[in-house]
C-alpha cells in the first residue's frame, strides 16, 4: 500500500466515473481530491499541492492539455496522467511530449492505473532524492558538472537552478575557454529534459555552405551530395537540448532561419514542403559581446532578444582564482580515469603555482595544463616538475608572433577538434628555448599534441606526420626514461 500522504487529484467531468476513480484510488492508501472539470481542478491543484493529477482530455471550461500546460508552471512538480477516450490516443501522446508522465485509455483498468500511480510516486521520490544529493553537492561547491565556491561561481549556480525546470532560450557569454559549455550541460541534467540528448554545435567550425543542413537538415536531393535525407541538430535534439556554440558566427541568412524556427517551433528541412514540429530548449553561447555583435551586424538583433530571455556572464578564471584548487582537484579524477593514472592530487608548491597564474586561456588551458601533468606523473602527487618548462614565469606566454629574433620560436598545434573541423588553440603551443635539446622539444611536441586530440593517438600520429607505430615507440622511449629517473 502507498503512503497515505501520497496526494492525488482527480479532474474528470463525469460524475460517476469521478466518484468511481476517487474511491478506487482511496482503496490504494492514496489521499484523493476530485474536480469536476480543468478550471476547479487547476484551482485545487494550486492550493492543495498534490503530487500526481489525474485528469480526463475532453472537458468543459478548461481541458486536459491546457490543465497539463497549466500545471507545468506551477513552483510544485506534479506528475499529471491523462485518461483518454477511445479515438484519443494520439492526443494522448500528444500530452506526453509536453511533459504529461502517462496515459490510460477509457474504460480505466484498475491495474494498469495502479502500476502508473505506484511508478510516478516512485519517480517523484527519485527525483527528490537526485534534487537532495544535488543540493548537497552544490553545498561543497559543485554543481553537475561544474565546480566553484567563489561568489561569482555560486551566484551562477544558483542563476543555473532558478532557469534549468523552465524551457526558456538561456544566453551564456564569456572569454573562450570559460566554461559555457558545461553551463548548457548542467541546464540540461537539471531539467525535465535530462533523459533526452543533449546536442551541441560549434557554428564556427560548419563552413557556411553546410550549416542550413547541419541545424535543419536536408532532404535526398536537397543540393550536390544529398544523397539521402538526413536529420539536422534540432531534430537530434527533440524534447531535449541543443546549444548553439558560437552563435555570433553564424550566417545573417541561417540567423533568420532559426529566429522563425524560435517563434513557430517548426523547421523546414533544406529541399522540403513541409513543416516539423520541433520540441527543443535552445541554449545559445558566444565568446563576443553581443550587444557589440549586434550594432558591427554579426548577430541579428531581433534572434538577440529572442535568445536573451536569460543571461549567464561566465566569468574568466584570473577573477575567481580562489576555485582554481577545486577545479584542478575535480580534472584529476577525470584525467585518471581517462587515461588509467592513480595520481593522488596536488603538491603545496604546485596549487600555489596555479593559483598565481593569470590563466588567459581559462578553464581550457587549465585542464590542458592538468591533463598533460597526470599523464607525466602517472601516479603519485603532481608537482611543478610536471608543468611545462618555464610555467607561470614572466614572458612565459608571448603573442603567438616571433619574439626577439630566434630566441625563441612558439610552435602552435592543433587544439581541438570539433565536428570534423580543425581550430587553433593559442594556449596549445610548445615554447622551445635556445639549448633545449632536439629530443626533449620533440617529448614536448608529442606530449601537448596528445593532450590536444585528447590522448588519441591515431590522430596525434596524424598530425604529427608520423605512423602510429613510431609513437607508441616513443611514448614507451618516454615511459621507460620516466621510471629509470
Amino acid at each position: 500500500m502507498e503512503s497515505v500522504l501520497e496526494k492525488v487529484l482527480i479532474v474528470e467531468d463525469e460524475v460517476h466515473a469521478r466518484s468511481g476513480l476517487t474511491e478506487l484510488i482511496e482503496s490504494w492508501g492514496y489521499r484523493a481530491e476530485c474536480a469536476a472539470d480543468g478550471m476547479e481542478g487547476l484551482e485545487k491543484a494550486v492550493s492543495w499541492a498534490p503530487a500526481i493529477v489525474v485528469t480526463d482530455l475532453k472537458m468543459p471550461r478548461m481541458d486536459g492539455m491546457e490543465l497539463l500546460s497549466r500545471i507545468g508552471e506551477l513552483p510544485q512538480k506534479m506528475a499529471v496522467v491523462m485518461l483518454t477516450a477511445q479515438g484519443s490516443i494520439e492526443s494522448a501522446v500528444d500530452a506526453m511530449r509536453l511533459g504529461a508522465y502517462d496515459y490510460i485509455p477509457k474504460p480505466v483498468d484498475p491495474h494498469r492505473l495502479k502500476t502508473i500511480l505506484h511508478n510516478a510516486s516512485r519517480q517523484r521520490e527519485a527525483d527528490a532524492e537526485l534534487e537532495a544529493e544535488g543540493r548537497q553537492q552544490r553545498d561543497t561547491g559543485v554543481l553537475g558538472p561544474m565546480v566553484g565556491s567563489s561568489p561569482q561561481m555560486v551566484e551562477i549556480f544558483s542563476m543555473i537552478e532558478r532557469i534549468a525546470p523552465s524551457n526558456v532560450s538561456v544566453l551564456v557569454t564569456g572569454e573562450s575557454g570559460t566554461g559555457k559549455e558545461l553551463v548548457a550541460r548542467a541546464l540540461h541534467d537539471l531539467s525535465a529534459r535530462r533523459l533526452k540528448p543533449f546536442v551541441a554545435v560549434n557554428c564556427a567550425a560548419i563552413p557556411e555552405t553546410l550549416i542550413e543542413s547541419e541545424i535543419f537538415g536536408h532532404e535526398k536531393g536537397a543540393f550536390t551530395g544529398a544523397l539521402e535525407r538526413r536529420a539536422g541538430c534540432f531534430e537530434l535534439a527533440e524534447e531535449g537540448t541543443l546549444l548553439l556554440d558560437e552563435i555570433g558566427e553564424m550566417p545573417m541568412a541561417t540567423q533568420a532561419k532559426l529566429l522563425r524556427v524560435l517563434e513557430d517551433r517548426k523547421l523546414r528541412r533544406l529541399g522540403s514542403k513541409i513543416e516539423t514540429p520541433v520540441d527543443v530548449r535552445v541554449v545559445a553561447a558566444t565568446n563576443k559581446d553581443p550587444e557589440k555583435a549586434v550594432s558591427n551586424g554579426d548577430l541579428r538583433g531581433d534572434l538577440y532578444y529572442r535568445l536573451n530571455v536569460f543571461n549567464i556572464q561566465m566569468p574568466p578564471l584570473r577573477d575567481h582564482l580562489m576555485d582554481v584548487s577545486a577545479i584542478a582537484e575535480k580534472m584529476i579524477d577525470d584525467m585518471n580515469e581517462r587515461h588509467h593514472c592513480t595520481v593522488a592530487g596536488l603538491k603545496d608548491s604546485l596549487m600555489n603555482r596555479l593559483e598565481g597564474y593569470q590563466w588567459p586561456g581559462n578553464v581550457r588551458e587549465l585542464r590542458n595544463t592538468i591533463e598533460r601533468a597526470v599523464i607525466l606523473a602517472g601516479s603519485g602527487m603532481l608537482g611543478i616538475e610536471h608543468l611545462p618548462p618555464h610555467f607561470g614565469e614572466p614572458g612565459f606566454a608571448p603573442p603567438p608572433n616571433r619574439v626577439g629574433g630566434m630566441e625563441t620560436i612558439l610552435v602552435s598545434q592543433e587544439a581541438s577538434f570539433e565536428d570534423g573541423q580543425r581550430r587553433l588553440d593559442e594556449s596549445n603551443s610548445v615554447r622551445v628555448e635556445v639549448g633545449t635539446t632536439v629530443d626533449e622539444a620533440e617529448r614536448q611536441l608529442i606530449l601537448k599534441t596528445l593532450v590536444a586530440t585528447h590522448n588519441n593517438k591515431t590522430k596525434a600520429a596524424e598530425i604529427l606526420g608520423i605512423s602510429s607505430k613510431t609513437l607508441q615507440n616513443k611514448l614507451k622511449e618516454y615511459s621507460n626514461a620516466s621510471v629509470t629517473e
